[in-house]
């Protein structure tokens, strides 16, 4: 494992010496990985439990802890070691926060160390949105966290290869399509047409699901065949009519992706692996590597209660699972990848099961490399959203509306100050921060219930709240510069002073951390408590009014610490960091 962290480091040589004078020996590795933070501040900066000591020195760990004590001196770096039950807290002092970290946060050499072990390359597939189909809130949770995942994972030292597979074949598709030749009276609008899309595609099924049960139920399920041949065919009106639309859609996811600065490194789509896939289940069923169930062709996966696996219908028509099948195949020969993670929701769990199951029992070497990260889906405070049904918040419209909120609330009291540009712009970031840090803040196993007043809030749980806290930051840097390039760090003195610096150094181990686990929401948590504390520290600790030169360039270069902290930590889930708010 890397050793970044260099006060743990300090506390990793201290504990192995003290172990050595007592004839014992444990590995630094071990002894890193074993230093954890004390849930009390008071308590210390780091805490070793003597745990796994007890077997090799036969006895009970608050005894060894006591003993570890009695051999580590608290000198230079080490301002207090203490026993406390089976665990030895270490304190450090200010001038080796300041020293070891904080000059490295300053000059940026902490945000750029290798945190974890050289590791597979990876592919993140994630944000697999319909064509023919409005984005809506509802997608932004697998964007957020796709996106955040693939940062964090870059930020901690991983070679990763981000992908899309948005869908643009399938019954879905051709209800638009439908609607659209057969029924729309609308004149096609010069812009957003990837928006009117989606609204012909809700309109679709309301209308199909009207003529339910009428003589024109049988009608439509041809007509919809049909537009499902010319697309598998490649060829007729409605093939034509599907290659002009689609663009329309992926411009719209284009523009989305622009919007959240979200850039992939490879674009697949299902309509390029839709013929190719079916052959090849062809292929594999002619070698009698694959069976027949009622007419479909798939695997039998009954024995290890997944059910049948079906990958052609009677008809001769392809399914999701028929499309992953060869994608797989795709993602490990195109790029060279060692291990693929599939980011979809929760309700997919039994499908990519059968996929993975179904690649291994083919051969496919690689299956076991193969991961579902699943998540929660997002619902509107009075439940589900459905494009289906039309009850969604188009993601074009909800941005916009958070922007006016934002500017109405917080921004338009500086027109005149502030240039038009600016509170386009920093309304734009806050809106942006307000919903990716409330779509990344819950656990992916957790259900989100998105409301906008609560996201926008300044005070609580919210992107904005860290936004501002960043900014107040930078307007203290532009009100008071400092005028030193050397700080006393043992100055900070203030228990709001000693907490900051001790979240600081965490920062690295925390992201580090949360990469390794999928896990966006701990790095959330982690800039919430800093600004948090930040905000005790502004209200506790004076500056600009601070009399003492020495105390005030010190508590202006802990601060500067705190903004460069959380600019890096918001950017790593992929928020702007405003300079003013």
């Amino acid at each position: 494992m890397i050793k970044h962290d260099a006060i743990r480091l300090l506390a990793t040589e201290k504990i192995a010496s003290a172990l050595e004078k007592m004839g014992q020996s444990l590995s630094s590795d071990d002894i890193y990985k074993a230093l954890v933070e004390p849930p009390n501040s008071e308590m210390g900066d780091l805490a070793f439990g003597c745990f796994t000591l007890a077997k090799a020195l036969k006895k009970g760990p608050p005894q060894i802890s006591a003993e570890l004590v009695k051999n580590i001196e608290a000198t230079g770096y080490v301002a207090k070691v203490q026993a406390a039950g089976p665990y030895v807290n270490f304190t450090f002092t200010a001038n080796c926060h300041g020293e070891q970290i904080l000059n490295h946060i300053l000059d940026g050499s902490f945000f750029k160390k290798q945190l974890v072990e050289a590791s597979p390359k990876t592919m993140i597939e994630y944000s697999q949105p319909n064509t023919h189909k409005e984005l809506h809130v509802g997608h932004m949770r697998n964007l957020c966290l796709g996106d955040a995942i693939v940062r964090m994972l870059r930020y901690a030292g991983r070679d990763i290869v981000s992908s899309t597979f948005p869908g643009d074949m399938g019954t879905h598709v051709a209800k638009c399509l439908w609607y659209m030749k057969k029924h729309n009276q609308e004149p096609v609008p010069a812009e957003g047409k990837g928006e009117w899309l989606g609204r012909m595609y809700s309109k679709a099924n309301l209308l199909l699901e009207d003529q339910n049960g009428t003589p024109q139920e049988d009608t439509n399920r041809q007509e919809l065949t049909e537009i499902l041949r010319q697309l598998e065919s490649q060829q007729g009106p409605y093939f034509q009519l599907w290659k002009e639309t689609r663009e329309w859609s992926i411009a719209l996811m284009k523009k989305v992706y622009a919007w959240a600065d979200v850039h992939f490194d490879e674009w697949y789509f299902e309509s390029e692996m839709d013929a190719p896939s079916a052959a090849w289940v062809k292929e594999l069923y002619a070698e009698g590597k694959l069976e027949k169930s009622n007419g479909a062709i798939g695997k039998n996966l009954e024995e290890e209660n997944l059910g049948f696996c079906m990958l052609l219908k009677s008809d001769g028509n392809g399914l999701y699972a028929t499309k992953d099948l060869l994608l797989a195949r795709h993602k490990f020969e195109d790029v060279h990848i060692e291990k693929s993670v599939y980011i979809v929701d929760m309700r997919q769990a039994l499908h990519f099961k059968q996929v993975f199951r179904v690649l291994e029992l083919l051969g496919f070497e690689q299956a076991k490399n193969c991961y579902h990260l699943q998540y929660n889906y997002v619902e509107l405070p009075d439940g589900a959203m459905s494009s289906r049904k039309g009850n969604i918040v188009p993601l074009t419209e909800l941005v916009h509306r958070m922007e006016e909120h934002v500017k109405s609330t917080y921004l338009n009291r500086y027109a005149g100050e502030w240039s038009t540009e600016d509170i386009d712009m920093i309304a734009g970031q806050v809106a942006k921060g307000a919903i990716f840090y409330g779509m990344l803040r819950m656990d992916t196993n957790k259900k989100i219930v998105f409301d906008m007043n609560e996201w926008l809030k300044l005070d609580g749980e919210s992107g904005p709240f860290i936004q501002y806290s960043h900014a107040r930051i930078s307007s203290l840097a532009r009100k008071f510069p400092r005028s030193k390039s050397t700080v006393d760090w043992s100055t900070l003195m203030h228990a709001s002073e000693r907490q900051l610096m001790q979240s600081l150094f965490g920062f690295n181990t925390s992201v580090a951390m949360a990469s390794e686990n999928f896990k966006p929401a701990a790095v959330c948590t982690y800039l919430y408590e800093l600004a948090k504390k930040f905000n005790v520290f502004y209200h506790e600790c004076p500056i600009g009014t601070e009399k003492d030169e020495a105390v005030r360039e010190a508590r202006l270069a802990l601060a500067e610490a705190v903004g460069k902290t959380l600019k890096q930590g918001l950017s790593v889930l992929g928020i702007p960091a405003p300079e003013k708010m």
